[in-house]
């Protein structure tokens, strides 16, 4: 895959196309997966050795390789003459969005209805999910000890919203939900709850036998697909582009990159987790040992010692990518005076210094370098002084690994709805910037 052109629609067509792949973070790394297999990158296990005697898909020699576990992909390419104490090039993103996540007992209803039982997962705008067509999708783990990926992508649930002559001050009070009784979707109609009926439903479209399905992963979205919005189609309206746009960017810059032949002085890393908007303390999240062990592992396969480790690791540099918010016209007070972002303007270098992210006057010039190399503008983000932060997996990939790291992103407007919105070109500008910054 070819790095995109700064003004190439077909990078944000692309970028339409992976959203609508990958409802839940289970999707988004299989699918991200599957194109960098078409790049040459081939998967590797990590209950196999990584040695050079080991199996042609070891992760020692040069060329491209990737880790899946549940909803997280670390993927990495070793150019010729790469050293064991090669600095990395990592950008890292989540592959996770605020979603209505189903109960361990998902069968429930009342007074004719059948419902799903749910969970607010993340933070979610919980009015966006309200009279939306909901599909469902997510993981099946079988009697065998194998998984399964489900897709249910057509209207199956909503969340149907009080009318508001039972509600006459909803339009001067505001919209209040309660988490637990107000937002489980209806599926259909019944007089009795029958437990397992969800789960014998999708075992009946993914084609299993009654019964194979012990354990899932179950979470809701909308089945509206991505489209261009605007008099000139200058804005994309889509779903989990928090931040499966990043997730799409460095994919097709690390597959770019490989393509091309990578410079032997860095080792280009894309590293994508699950559960950042929980706070990312899971294996699979950016808190946990994952990249770390990976990149160890890297070292040591390819004939390097500690000390190489430690090398490697003090010069490596990571682009913490994830969506930023661009100034709202309607609530353009609630930004910094002198930072208002705007879509279609470049990537966004985030800054806090309270360390919510991890942006410093260093990793600054390192963007930079890489935006001036890629011919792409970029803008800062510094949140209002009256308004708390927000955090990514910037800091905490910096505390964890002892890794210099630098928060970017794209600028988007209605951040964790259903349906976020972002400009068109602003897909590709990161993408470009992603290749310079791993192509140093």
């Amino acid at each position: 895959m070819s790095a995109p052109s700064r003004f190439d629609r077909g990078h944000t067509d692309d970028l339409m196309s992976f959203l609508a792949a990958a409802p839940t973070p289970y999707h988004a790394v299989a699918t991200a997966a599957e194109r960098l297999e078409k790049a040459g990158f081939r998967q590797v296990s990590e209950t196999d050795a990584w040695d050079a005697e080991a199996s042609a898909a070891s992760a020692a020699g040069s060329g491209g390789r990737y880790v899946l576990r549940g909803g997280a992909l670390v993927a990495w390419y070793v150019p010729e003459g790469a050293e064991p104490h090669t600095p990395f090039r990592i950008v890292g993103a989540h592959t996770d969005s605020p979603n209505l996540r189903v109960k361990p007992r998902p069968d429930s209803g009342a007074h004719g209805w059948r419902q799903i039982a749910v969970e607010v997962y993340g933070g979610p705008l919980m009015n966006s999910w309200l009279d939306r067509d909901l599909g469902l999708a997510g993981r099946l783990s079988l009697r065998d000890g194998s998984t399964r990926l489900v897709n249910i992508d057509r209207p199956l649930l909503r969340v149907p919203q009080l009318a508001i002559h039972m509600d006459r001050n909803v339009s001067a009070e505001g919209l209040k939900l309660d988490k637990q009784r107000h937002l489980q979707p209806v599926w259909g109609l019944g007089d009795s709850v029958r437990d397992g009926d969800l789960i014998a439903f999708l075992e009946e479209e993914t084609g299993l036998d009654r019964g194979e399905v012990t354990g899932w992963d179950l979470m809701t979205h909308s089945v509206e697909a991505p489209a261009y919005l605007g008099r000139d189609n200058e804005l994309v309206a889509g779903p989990r582009m928090d931040n499966l746009l990043s997730v799409h960017a460095g994919t097709a810059a690390l597959a770019a990159v490989a393509a091309s032949g990578a410079d032997p002085s860095c080792i280009p890393v894309l590293a994508a987790f699950d559960h950042e908007e929980t706070g990312s303390q899971s294996d699979t999240g950016a808190d946990g040992p994952l990249l770390g062990s990976v990149l160890e592992r890297s070292v040591f396969a390819r004939g390097g010692s500690y000390e190489d480790r430690a090398r490697a690791f003090a010069g490596t540099v990571c682009l913490s990518s994830d969506t930023g918010h661009a100034v709202h016209p309607n609530y353009a007070e609630r930004h910094d005076p002198t930072h208002h972002p705007r879509v279609n303007g470049g990537p966004l270098l985030k800054v806090n210094v309270n360390n919510r992210y991890a942006t410093d006057g260093s990793g600054r010039a390192v963007f930079a370098a890489a935006c001036e190399k890629a011919d792409v503008p970029f803008q800062t983000f510094v949140s209002n002084n009256s308004m708390p932060c927000g955090t990514t997996i910037g800091p905490i990939t910096a505390a964890r690994h002892g890794i210099s790291t630098v928060d970017i992103g794209v600028a988007i407007l209605s951040m964790h709805s259903a349906r976020e919105l972002c400009g068109a070109d602003d897909p590709h500008l990161l993408a470009n910037a992603l290749v310079a910054f791993l192509r140093p």
